[in-house]
């Protein structure tokens, strides 16, 4: 009996797809929901490395031009109103605050270095949006997807359960299958699960490195005009 049913068991199809397609409709829609997710994950992972990487080139570059002393009116006309850069558009921001504080006869309105630095927090905080869109997947992903798969486990062997009552059979040929899907499922939910914490760890520790430069040159950047101002 125990070669029979080891034969039987030799004979089942133990991959990945063959463990799909013999699983049930609910077990086979966790595993593409956790696959989709897995996907989603490395997609929002792969597109934060490269925008995050062209940011930190950007400020650099910006960096440069900036403290290279040039004078700041010339800097700001040859980026425009609306630059591409992300350093760029804070520098934009507080010149073109800067511009609006003066008035025809060439003083300064009052309550300029305030409307200055709430301009430059505005285009940070735009930003520091833009820097962090898709991170929340990846938080999503990381504390849901093996919940997600162990429910798909729960499910498949309750399903082999079932099936071991119904035949009436304990051999290895009946168990094994339906315990081989039912851990799929865990098996994909932490494998979408692992690089989604991992990388929004690494990927919120970078985005908040790139704000704080922005935020450390407009504190520069205020500093430079505020003397302006007193003089």
């Amino acid at each position: 009996m125990e070669t029979e049913a080891l034969a039987l068991a030799q004979e089942i199809d133990f991959s990945m797809w063959g463990l799909f397609a013999r699983a049930t409709l609910t077990v086979k829609l966790v595993m593409l929901l956790l696959m989709v997710s897995s996907f989603w994950a490395w997609s929002i992972i792969i597109q934060k490395h490269i925008s995050y990487r062209a940011a930190r080139r950007e400020a650099d570059r910006f960096d440069r031009a900036f403290w290279s002393g040039e004078p700041l009116d010339e800097l700001f006309e040859q980026i425009g109103t609306q630059p591409s850069g992300r350093s760029e558009k804070i520098f934009a921001a507080g010149m073109i605050e800067w511009r609006r504080s003066h008035r025809n006869d060439g003083g300064l309105i009052a309550g300029a270095q305030s409307r200055i630095d709430r301009s430059m927090d505005v285009a940070i905080a735009k930003e520091a949006e833009e820097l962090q869109r898709g991170l929340p997947v990846l938080a999503t992903v990381g504390s849901t997807a093996p919940f997600v798969g162990l429910f798909g486990t729960v499910w498949g062997i309750m399903h082999a359960f079932i099936q071991i009552a119904e035949q009436q059979n304990t051999n290895l040929a009946v168990v094994a299958p339906g315990i081989a899907e039912a851990l799929l499922a865990t098996g994909l939910g932490l494998l979408a699960a692992i690089p989604a914490v991992i990388f929004y760890n690494k990927l919120s520790s970078d985005s908040d490195r790139i704000l704080a430069g922005y935020e450390a040159f407009a504190d520069e950047f205020a500093t430079i005009l505020s003397r302006q101002l007193d003089s």
